[in-house]
Order: C-alpha cells, then sequence, then structure tokens
C-alpha cells in the first residue's frame, strides 16, 4: 500500500504542474480525491491491513491526501495570478493617451505620377482615367496601328481570353481615343495609369508598369507648342537648365514623330562622360516619345483633320524615376522590400 500510496502522490503532483486551466485543475482533483477517486481506491485496501500497521497507513494516506489538496490550491492561485496579470495587459486604458499606428509612405512611383501630374495641371491640362482591360479597337485600330501592323509586335499584348479582342491594355493611349470620342475639340489632358506587356522581368523589363500620356487637340496646335511644353515640363522635374533634344522618329498614331532626350542626369556632359553607367557615356538619356497626332486617328474619333490638329506624347514613369533616383533594377519597384521603399 505505501507503494500504491507514493505512485498516487507522484501522478497526482505531475498533472497538477501540467494543468493550464482551472477546469483541468477540477478535473485532476476529482480523479484523485473524489469518492471513487484513486486515493479513496487505495484507502479501501486498509482493511486487509494487520491492526498495527493500519495507523501508520492512514496517517501517510492523509499526509497524501493533504499535499494533493494543497498542490491543487497553490496551482489554482497560480493560474488565477496570470489570468489577472493578462487581463491587466489587455485591458483598454480609455483615460491613457492614444497609441499612433505607424504611417506608412506613397509609393515612389505614385509620387512620381503626382508631382507629374501636379506639373501639366499647372499648365492647364486636366486628367483622364480610363479601363485596364480594353477591346482592340481602342487599343490599336483607333490608333492607326490595324491587325497587319508590324507595331503589335512590339506591345507583346496580354490577351484576356485567346481569340478575342479583349486585352489588357498596352499602353494609355486608349484613354485618348475615348476623351476624344467622348468631348469636341479643344481639349488638353493628361491620362496616367498602369500598362501591360507580355514581358519577362528583368532590370529594365516588366509585365507591368506605369505611363503617362498627354493630347491637347485644338484648331493651331503645332509642334513648336509641343515642344514648349515638353522642355518646360522636363525643366520643372529636373531643373532650369535641363538640356532637352529632340531626333526624328516613327510613331504609327503620330506623324510627324519625335524622340525627346535630356542630357545625363549623372554625368550632365553633353558629349557623356566616360565610365557613366547611366547614360553609357553618350551624355543624353532618351524620356519619352511625341508627335502630332496622325490624321487617322482623327478619322476614327470622328474629329475632321482639316480643322483641328493635335500632339501626343508619353512617358514611362518607372525608368524616369529610376533615372532620377540611380536605380538600376525596374524589379525593385514591385517587390514591396520595404527597405527599399523606404529610402524613395
Amino acid at each position: 500500500m505505501q507503494e500504491d500510496l507514493a505512485r498516487v502522490r507522484a501522478a497526482a503532483a505531475r498533472e497538477i504542474e501540467a494543468a493550464a486551466t482551472e477546469e483541468a485543475l477540477e478535473a485532476i482533483r476529482v480523479r484523485y480525491l473524489g469518492r471513487k477517486g484513486e486515493l479513496s481506491v487505495v484507502l479501501r485496501g486498509l482493511g486487509a491491513l494487520a491492526a498495527g500497521e493500519r495507523p501508520a497507513m492512514c496517517a501517510l494516506a492523509n499526509a497524501v491526501k493533504d499535499e494533493i489538496t494543497a498542490a491543487l490550491a497553490a496551482r489554482e492561485a497560480r493560474l488565477a495570478a496570470t489570468a489577472l496579470a493578462r487581463a491587466a495587459d489587455e485591458r483598454i486604458d480609455v483615460t491613457a493617451p492614444g497609441r499612433r499606428r505607424p504611417r506608412g509612405h506613397v509609393h515612389p512611383l505614385r509620387a512620381a505620377e503626382d508631382e507629374i501630374v501636379a506639373i501639366f495641371l499647372s499648365l492647364g491640362f486636366d486628367v483622364a482615367d480610363g479601363p485596364e482591360v480594353e477591346d482592340d479597337f481602342h487599343n490599336f485600330e483607333a490608333l492607326n496601328i490595324p491587325a497587319s501592323h508590324p507595331a503589335r509586335d512590339m506591345h507583346d499584348t496580354l490577351y484576356v481570353e485567346p481569340g478575342t479582342d479583349v486585352l489588357l491594355r498596352t499602353h494609355t493611349s486608349p484613354v485618348q481615343i475615348r476623351v476624344m470620342r467622348e468631348h469636341p475639340p479643344p481639349l488638353r489632358v493628361v491620362i496616367p495609369g498602369t500598362v501591360y506587356r507580355r514581358d519577362d522581368p528583368d532590370a529594365t523589363h516588366s509585365p507591368v508598369f506605369q505611363q503617362i500620356e498627354g493630347l491637347m487637340v485644338g484648331p493651331t496646335v503645332s509642334f513648336a507648342e509641343l515642344k514648349g511644353v515638353l522642355v518646360l515640363f522636363l525643366r520643372r522635374l529636373f531643373g532650369a537648365e535641363t538640356r532637352v533634344r529632340f531626333r526624328p522618329s516613327f510613331f504609327p498614331f503620330t506623324e510627324p514623330s519625335a524622340e525627346v532626350d535630356m542630357a545625363c542626369v549623372r554625368c550632365g556632359a553633353g558629349g557623356g562622360a566616360a565610365g557613366c553607367r547611366v547614360c553609357k557615356g553618350s551624355g543624353w538619356l532618351e524620356v519619352l516619345g511625341c508627335g502630332m497626332v496622325h490624321p487617322h486617328v482623327f478619322r476614327a474619333v470622328g474629329y475632321d483633320p482639316e480643322r483641328v490638329q493635335g500632339f501626343a506624347f508619353g512617358l514611362g514613369i518607372d525608368r524616369l524615376v529610376m533615372q532620377r533616383r540611380g536605380i538600376d533594377d525596374l524589379r525593385l519597384f514591385y517587390e514591396n522590400d520595404v527597405r527599399f521603399l523606404e529610402q524613395c
């Protein structure tokens, strides 16, 4: 019987120490001290002992019972104290000063977009927006890019469903078409937004990137006005001394067309500086494309090209920010690494 009492004492002590709730402690009390508990089972064997052994075994049994009872009470007190401390930690003190949540900041691409839009707003442009899921007419046909036009190969289009004309817009130019179809001239708008092309991500390409385009239409809009607007824009963005040049180019939706370059933001040398990793030693950075709106585009939206003319331009916000900040990998903008974003 002495071995049985020792076994009950040890087992009860282990279970009490491991109990995590008051309910678990009550279950242990019933299992060991209840009328049908393990200690009661052991005590029923007292009658089989010799008369001289019973007093000692009774004293030992009472001591085990007292130890189990004391251990239960101590463990219950500790659990109650822990619960009280947790409640104090979790309690809302309505009289305490509020704790401000940490504030983030605008994504560097959105910050650049806001800055660019603000410049054009100051020049009298409005802001337009349109759907990112487009159809073939607005994305290609109305922009003088028919199905057989080789320029389509440059866009690497993502179609929503194969065999349909529903696609993710490859540029923000479709919004120009929508604006002109809805509003008569004169008009001047800028169109920022996200565009999509089927490009494999690398240091200079992404299947998702940001563009902003501009459109100005009126009876006497000229290429000289186009140059004036873009030179002013670049000098407000990069500094009053920024040098700008225009090079002849080709776009299916403008004629004549031009590429616009600016003096390198890193070396600032017209002839380039050896070893400059930004301009590759040329001294110039290509920043946007532009031109006079093609007559076919005006006809597609119901404008009379004999009565109106206009200019359009477009640039990639991602690469513009890369040039301004000296960033050499486009993917950093979309990986959402907080360490990078906090530096921009």
